[in-house]
């Protein structure tokens, strides 16, 4: 298949719209980020063809798609943007480079699949990956019996040489960084020998819904995959089924639009807003009203009203990390003082997300101090307008254009990045509003 290419060919600054009226919105999401990439590794590994309806269209799904094509994967697209995935057989030998970006998903998940393959596979990523953590990774595959060599054992680049045959077994990791370690291996694991029970033995967790989001993706396509503790997982040896997979719309991105409708006032509509999903944007519908927003469902739909006025926050969100972006940016708008905590990883995301929000929140005249495991916000009413940066991270600049509702001239230096997740953000964020008017 030949995918689209998302990669930004530069930057392009863009000022973030400014709103005095109530919004009246709606928006149509893409597809999930985390369950395309997952649906998109079990289908390879599947014992025939899967088609994955209404997926993502972004960097990080490209990203995936190429990777897996270089392992041998046919996958083509559709005439009405659905995918067909026919799996590769391991049966041959691979000499190929995966280029990661800065998708967590690709680097963390595609190493153990690889290790099915027979030959000698390099992985490698933007600079900004490369500071990335890695190790765990590296070294579960190494405990597993995958022959790996890398330039420093905790980062990208790494390459590796393998039988194409992973024993599997017991396996204790230290996941602490990213529940994507754990994922990861759990995706790959019906295909070794022995299957595989995973011990975490670090001190936390981050982002558990993501691993009940990866064990259902497994048991759907009827692998035994359970879970025998809070921190211990087994995946049974066997067939991985093919299937049709309709992708659910991308909760966490849905965010900003949410978040929208509490700084301006008036309502936004999420369209197909699932019932029950094990995305951690599920989340929203606890953490808005604790900020002034009131949802209701009416039919297969989420509104979300606000009336303009903020509450602050506290809360620990070691459950959904990559929601804070949003949190923090409304706390900064908010009446009072916040503390959002149980963040501590993400300094190990696209950016140091701690570090990155504490100092533009304060270069627009905020108040915000960075913890050990997350930050202070205090809320102000002396915001003004100036260039923020978005660390080639899209959940910094979807930040900003919640914050520039209602601050005039906040400009994000790069607004490209959101081509990792969300190309067309800038678009649905123009219809959001436009439809206000």
């Amino acid at each position: 298949m030949q995918s689209p290419n998302y990669s930004p060919t530069g930057e392009k600054s863009w000022l973030a719209p400014t709103i005095s009226h109530p919004l009246a919105g709606s928006v149509c999401l893409p597809g999930s980020k985390s369950l395309t990439n997952r649906e998109l590794v079990l289908s390879a590994l599947a014992s025939g063809p899967s088609e994955l309806i209404a997926p993502l269209e972004s960097r990080d799904s490209a990203l995936m798609i190429e990777a897996l094509e270089k392992l041998g994967t046919q996958i083509n697209r559709t005439s009405g943007g659905d995918i067909v995935i026919v799996p590769a057989t391991t049966d041959i030998a691979v000499a190929t480079e995966i280029d990661c970006g800065l998708a967590g998903t690709v680097m963390r998940f595609l190493p153990p699949v690889a290790a099915l393959f027979s030959g000698s596979i390099r992985f490698d990523g933007d600079l900004a990956a490369r500071a990335r953590p890695m190790g765990p990774t590296i070294k579960a595959l190494k405990e597993l019996g995958v022959e790996v060599s890398a330039e420093n054992p905790d980062f990208l680049p790494f390459e590796i040489r393998s039988t194409g045959q992973v024993r599997g077994g017991e396996l204790d990791i230290d996941a602490s960084a990213s529940s994507q370690f754990v994922s990861g291996l759990l995706l790959a694991a019906p295909r070794f020998v022995n299957g595989l029970t995973l011990n975490h033995v670090g001190e936390t967790l981050p982002s558990m819904p993501h691993i009940a989001m990866t064990l259902k993706c497994l048991t759907d396509r009827g692998v035994r995959a359970e879970q025998l503790s809070a921190t211990s997982w087994r995946v049974e040896p066997g067939p991985i089924a093919p299937r049709q997979v309709t992708i659910e719309p991308d909760l966490s991105n849905a965010g900003p639009f949410l978040a929208a409708a509490l700084v301006a006032g008036g309502s936004v509509r999420v369209e197909n807003w699932p019932k029950a999903s094990t995305q951690v944007g599920k989340l929203f519908e606890e953490i808005l009203p604790q900020m002034g927003g009131k949802l209701e469902f009416e039919d297969n739909d989420l509104v979300v009203t606000g009336t303009g006025e903020i509450k602050p926050i506290q809360i620990d969100l070691s459950l959904g990390g990559e929601l804070a972006p949003v949190v923090i940016a409304l706390a900064a708008l908010a009446n009072g003082k916040s503390r959002v905590t149980g963040i501590s990883h993400l300094r190990g995301h696209e950016t140091n997300r701690l570090e990155a929000l504490t100092t533009e929140i304060n270069r627009i005249g905020g108040k915000a101090t960075e913890l050990a495991d997350g930050i202070e916000i205090e809320g102000s009413n002396n915001l003004h307008g100036a260039i923020w940066n978005s660390y080639g991270d899209h959940r910094m600049a979807t930040a900003a254009a919640i914050i520039g509702l209602a601050v005039p001239g906040i400009t994000v230096n790069d607004i490209n990045v959101v081509s990792k997740t969300m190309p067309n953000f800038v678009d649905l964020w123009s219809k959001m509003l436009g439809a206000s008017n």
